[in-house]
C-alpha cells in the first residue's frame, strides 16, 4: 500500500510542498488550495506549476478536492453554480492534471431540519454523479461531522440510495470520530463497499477539535489499516495532517504510518 498526502498539508506552493515530500518518499497527491485558492479557481501560473513538477518526475495526483456541496441544502442557487460551474471546471482541471477522482461532500444538516431534505441530497448528488459518469470521472463523497454524510452508516445509506459507479466514499476514520458509531469496525464495515479512498489523520478530542498525528490519538488505525491491506479496498492512503506546525507534523505522520505499514505487512508498492 503506497502512502499520497494532501499538498497543502505541507505548503501551500505545489513545488515545496512535493520538494519536502519526494524527501519523505511520496509520490501521491492530493490537491485541495494553492497559494491562490481552492481549486479549481487558482490562477492559471499556479496550475502550469503543478503541471510542471508533474513533468520533473514520477508524481501523480491522487485526487482534486474543490469543496463542493460543503453548504445546507437551501443555498440553491450556490448549488446552481457549483453543479453548472464547479464541477464541470474540476472536471476539465482533473482531465488536465491526469486524474478522474474529485472529493466532494455530503451537505451541512442544519439543526432541527426536516428528515425529508434527505431526498433532496439524494437529488442533487444523483445528479452530480450522472455528470461525472459522463465525463469518466469517479465523485467520493467525504463524511463530515454535522453533514448528512457523516458516519460511515448514513453515508453508505446515502450512496446506496444513488446506486452509481461514478459515486464512492473518501472514507475518513477521523471526521467520523465521536459520534453514535465507533468509525472503525462499525463505520467502516457499514461503508467499506463504496470506499475508493481513504484520508488518514488522528484526534484526541472530538472530530476535528484536537487533531494529531497518526497513532498519538484514539483511533484505532492498526486495526482500520489491516482490514484496508487484508481487504484491498484501496490502493494508497493519504496523510491529511490537520495539526501544526505542518512540515513536522506532517513528515510525523508519514514516519509512523509507513511504519505501521511495515509492521502489518502493507509495505509501500516500490
Amino acid at each position: 500500500m503506497d502512502i499520497g498526502i494532501v499538498s497543502d498539508e505541507i505548503a501551500p506552493e505545489f513545488r515545496d510542498a512535493v520538494g519536502f515530500g519526494k524527501r519523505w518518499g511520496i509520490r501521491k497527491y492530493e490537491i485541495r488550495t494553492l497559494r491562490t485558492g481552492r481549486v479549481p479557481d487558482v490562477e492559471e501560473h499556479e496550475i502550469s506549476e503543478v503541471l510542471e513538477v508533474l513533468h520533473e518526475g514520477e508524481m501523480q495526483i491522487s485526487a482534486l478536492s474543490p469543496g463542493l456541496f460543503k453548504l445546507p441544502v437551501r443555498e440553491r442557487e450556490q448549488i446552481r453554480k457549483q453543479l453548472e460551474v464547479v464541477l464541470p471546471g474540476t472536471i476539465r482541471l482533473a482531465e488536465r492534471l491526469g486524474t478522474s477522482n474529485i472529493i466532494v461532500f455530503g451537505f451541512q444538516r442544519q439543526p432541527d431540519e426536516s428528515a425529508e431534505n434527505l431526498n433532496i441530497v439524494v437529488d442533487i448528488l444523483a445528479g452530480a454523479a450522472e455528470t461525472a459518469s459522463k465525463w469518466g470521472v469517479t465523485l467520493m463523497v467525504e463524511n463530515e461531522p454535522g453533514f448528512w454524510c457523516d458516519t460511515g452508516t448514513d453515508t453508505a445509506s446515502v450512496l446506496r440510495k444513488i446506486s452509481s459507479p461514478a459515486l464512492r466514499a473518501n472514507w475518513d476514520p477521523c471526521n467520523a470520530f465521536g459520534m453514535d458509531e465507533e468509525p472503525f469496525p462499525d463505520g467502516y464495515n457499514a461503508v467499506k463497499e463504496f470506499v475508493a479512498n481513504v484520508h488518514v489523520k488522528d484526534t484526541r478530542r472530538g472530530a476535528l477539535l484536537e487533531c494529531v498525528p497518526i497513532g498519538e490519538g484514539l483511533l484505532n488505525w492498526r486495526g482500520q489499516l489491516r482490514a484496508l491491506i487484508e481487504e484491498r479496498r484501496v490502493e494508497h492512503v493519504t496523510i491529511e495532517t490537520h495539526s501544526l506546525p505542518l512540515i513536522e507534523k506532517s513528515r510525523r505522520n508519514v514516519e509512523v504510518l509507513r511504519k505501521m505499514l511495515e509492521d502489518l505487512g502493507g509495505t509501500e508498492q516500490s
